[in-house]
């Protein structure tokens, strides 16, 4: 075990390495710069777009609406990199962690929008009827037979990915929250998450969606007033919380109270690492979910799909971030859900902690279902239709196995799954891009754009 360990965590430094978050950021300015800032100016656009896709679409073939598509997206992403997450990013890097994690997004709302419109546009239909696609079928339909390899990469990363990162990891998470708010034993949280998940993944992406529709924007909604509710205890404080995230992006923290202090470089690393594992920009995961949306029309989905980016980021990790910094415990030492928890706790004494710990709970629950379709999804491009009711039997019986597991090599290995999912995505997406830069161009043009069979 300590030789696996070794050897994951040599690569581990080498794909999450400043290479990697070069390579991430630096895909998604060229994006960015090719669509003239289109993702930023066209914000709007896709908020509409996606109130008006809550009906399923009739304009197109597809399993869910448009906006059910973004729900189960968020479902995988809102997550324990919204709690925990941003706390890390700022123990380890200072409150200027969070300026770098803006920029990743913005830059990220360009890459999410491109994988999207690549998504739709490259999908196909498979032997049960269903829509499928993501980086893998965009790798193979749209740059060649030559690159399947690439595809088939991507997808043998991704089905290791969904059982750590969107697995285990999570379910380990929430047994930790349950059991230190609330005394509940891990494999109590472990065969009740068992249950509720495996009744929804086994009724495959239409019940995945329905149940995402539903709680994702319930629990981000409730999480985003908790939120405002501390600040507006804090108010005093959030003026000076803007002025520690922006001098401190750019200028190194000294050590203070139980904070070790941080360069610059500490700041950015952090703050791109942990923006990229909270809204998932770049490692190929969202567009498998917007590949059966209901829609002939990429570019419209690709508009929805930013969005994702946006709301994971700019509004759910912004809250939990100035929650953090506003009461004054980000130098204390603490990291991760702690950190998070003991902030909310300072304003709402026996209280804040438990909120805490209930959406960390729900938002894990929720990308165990996400990941679970993303996994599926890459384990039948490998393996075909028939595998897919294994697959789900398999990770429903993993939930319970990560409640009560000491995941200390779990999570090095997803962590490390994770990044190289992105490596064929981000090359998939480069090589692309002119199809992402003309699809637009002729969307805003008025000319009729079509996806997958339709075009």
């Amino acid at each position: 075990m300590e030789m696996i360990s070794s050897v994951f965590s040599a690569i581990n430094g080498v794909v999450w390495g400043p290479l990697m978050l070069i390579l991430l950021l630096g895909v998604g300015f060229y994006l960015q710069a090719g669509l003239k800032g289109m993702p930023i100016r066209k914000l709007g656009t896709g908020f509409k777009l996606l109130w008006n896709g809550r009906a399923p679409g009739k304009d197109g073939d597809g399993e869910i609406s448009p906006f059910n598509a973004l729900m189960t997206s968020l479902s995988a992403t809102i997550g324990t990199g919204n709690i925990a997450g941003v706390a890390t990013a700022i123990a380890l890097g200072g409150p200027g962690a969070i300026f770098w994690m803006w920029i990743t997004a913005l830059v990220g709302m360009a890459t999410k929008y491109a994988e999207a419109v690549c998504a739709v546009r490259y999908r196909e239909v498979d032997d049960t009827g269903n829509h499928v696609g993501g980086p893998m079928y965009y790798i193979r339909n749209g740059l060649g037979a030559k690159w399947g390899w690439l595809g088939g990469a991507f997808a043998f990363f991704g089905c290791f990915a969904a059982f750590g990162i969107g697995n285990t990891v999570q379910s380990n998470s929430v047994a930790d929250a349950l059991e230190t708010s609330f005394d509940i034993p891990h494999w109590v949280s472990g065969v009740v998450m068992m249950v509720l998940a495996g009744a929804v993944i086994l009724g495959g992406i239409k019940r995945i969606s329905s149940v995402a529709g539903k709680l994702v924007p319930f629990m981000a909604i409730a999480y985003f007033l908790a939120g405002i509710i501390i600040l507006v205890i804090n108010a005093d404080q959030i003026g000076h919380a803007f002025g520690l995230i922006f001098t401190y992006a750019f200028n190194p923290v000294a050590a203070t109270g139980g904070f070790a202090g941080a360069a610059v470089m500490a700041a950015i690393r952090f703050g791109v690492a942990r923006g990229i594992f909270s809204n998932e920009a770049g490692l190929g995961s969202a567009p498998i979910a917007h590949a059966a949306a209901q829609t002939k029309n990429p570019v419209r989905q690709g508009l929805v799909a930013m969005l994702g980016t946006f709301i994971d980021t700019i509004i759910i990790c912004t809250i939990t971030a100035l929650a953090i910094i506003t009461s004054g415990l980000w130098s204390s030492g603490e990291t991760g859900a702690a950190l998070t928890s003991m902030s909310f706790d300072q304003a709402l004494p026996g209280v804040g902690n438990h909120l805490v710990a209930i959406a960390l709970a729900v938002f894990a629950f929720t990308t165990i279902l996400g990941w679970s379709f993303y996994g599926e999804k890459c384990f039948q491009y490998l393996f075909g239709t028939r595998a897919i009711m294994l697959y789900r039997i398999v990770f429903v019986i993993a939930i319970p196995l990560g409640a009560m597991a000491k995941l200390d090599l779990i999570w090095l290995m997803a962590d490390t799954f994770n990044a190289l999912m992105a490596i064929p995505n981000l090359i998939g997406l480069a090589l692309l891009s002119p199809v992402v830069f003309k699809l637009t161009r002729d969307y805003f043009d008025g000319k009729e754009v079509l996806a997958g069979e339709d075009r």
